[in-house]
């Protein structure tokens, strides 16, 4: 079941244990420069306004009612990370694990590759495991290295799922989220005597009346791009694979839509733009850096590194999509731990794959 709460997506499988929880947010966040500079983890600037797209479907492109789930905005240009958290289960000594599956238009930010069922190792995992992946600020492109979740106008060329397809069919995040069999993790995590308090959620607020904003539909329809280039790992699994529960998942489209759009679809205003990453240098605040301490990186997609770049784009189309691209001056570095960055039902989705043609590029 998946839930839409404090603005967060809360993913949960009681039929497994009612300590099986997963909590997805979506965080606003600096754009890094796109300078070819490995730059450090930049900070939470406070999570998107989540709401359910079910809400406002009369005001809304068809596929996106089609598809069901949630959506936020995000002004052209501007970056997001995902916060991932699984608190530890009561009467155990760990959080129930998860695999992730996370996808820009159907394509996967870890290897580029279409959406398929499933999860694969070979010959590159396509997942995230949590609780020890805490976050994914974008696309893996090498051992280490990932380019920033910058949003950009479907449409126009310069999202992953154009760049790799030639289409601009679907745009947003697809999320599929797979718990470990419960088995698995008693076998794991035995009962143990101390009985740890469970992570406590906030319940949103109700959503909008329809009649609060006028009824036309939101024809400015988002995607994500490459952006910058950040130090961030992501992990390799260390558990074996019969252990992932693959009959039991939930699955939840995120929608992205320009932030001009979306006072008159949900009658609230758009948050504002962030600071710029130099600005933000300027003030003397931290941008962050994350031990992974022994867990494995993965290798790097083959497809993703090809891509270009939301200022490689603008060149090659004689366009200035960056016009605050500064070089971060000095920044101030500081060390950080798991966590530590600063009606509620969800309808699922479904992906499947006769949903949306996919084709490479050049073929």
């Amino acid at each position: 079941m998946i839930e839409l709460k404090n603005d967060q997506l809360v993913v949960t499988f009681p039929d497994l244990h009612e300590g099986a929880r997963l909590t997805i947010g979506f965080q606003r966040t600096l754009r890094i420069p796109d300078d070819g500079t490995d730059h450090p983890l930049p900070p939470g600037l406070g999570r998107f306004p989540l709401r359910h797209v079910d809400d406002f479907a009369d005001r809304l492109p068809a596929s996106w009612s089609r598809h069901g789930g949630v959506l936020f905005p995000m002004h052209s240009t501007e970056a997001m990370w995902l916060n991932f958290s699984s608190a530890r289960v009561s009467g155990h000594d760990h959080a129930w694990p998860f695999a992730l599956k996370i996808a820009t238009g159907k394509r996967s930010a870890v290897t580029g590759e279409a959406w398929r069922q499933g999860l694969h190792r070979q010959p590159k995992q396509d997942y995230l495991v949590v609780p020890s992946q805490p976050w994914l600020d974008g696309y893996c492109v090498e051992e280490g290295v990932i380019r920033q979740f910058v949003a950009m106008p479907l449409g126009e060329g310069y999202t992953v799922e154009e760049q790799l397809t030639d289409l601009a069919e679907v745009g947003g995040l697809q999320i599929e989220v797979i718990p470990m069999k419960r088995e698995a993790f008693l076998r794991r995590w035995p009962e143990v005597e101390f009985d740890e308090m469970a992570m406590e959620m906030c319940m949103s607020g109700p959503p909008m009346p329809a009649a609060a904003a006028p009824k036309r539909r939101a024809k400015k329809e988002m995607g994500l791009a490459p952006g910058g280039r950040m130090r961030q790992s992501i992990h390799a699994d260390r558990y074996d694979p019969d252990e992932w529960d693959l009959d039991t998942s939930s699955r939840c489209f995120v929608h992205l839509l320009d932030a001009a759009a979306w006072p008159a679809v949900t009658g609230h205003a758009a948050p504002t733009k962030p600071p710029t990453a130099a600005d933000y240098s300027n003030a003397g605040l931290p941008w962050f850096h994350y031990d992974d301490g022994d867990a494995t990186p993965v290798a790097g997609s083959k497809l993703l590194p090809g891509l270009k770049s939301v200022l490689g784009m603008g060149e090659a189309k004689g366009e200035d999509p960056l016009p605050e691209n500064e070089p971060v001056p000095n920044p101030v570095v500081v060390d950080t731990k798991t966590g530590k960055r600063v009606g509620d039902q969800v309808r699922e989705s479904s992906f499947q794959a006769a949903d949306v043609p996919c084709r490479r590029r050049g073929t």
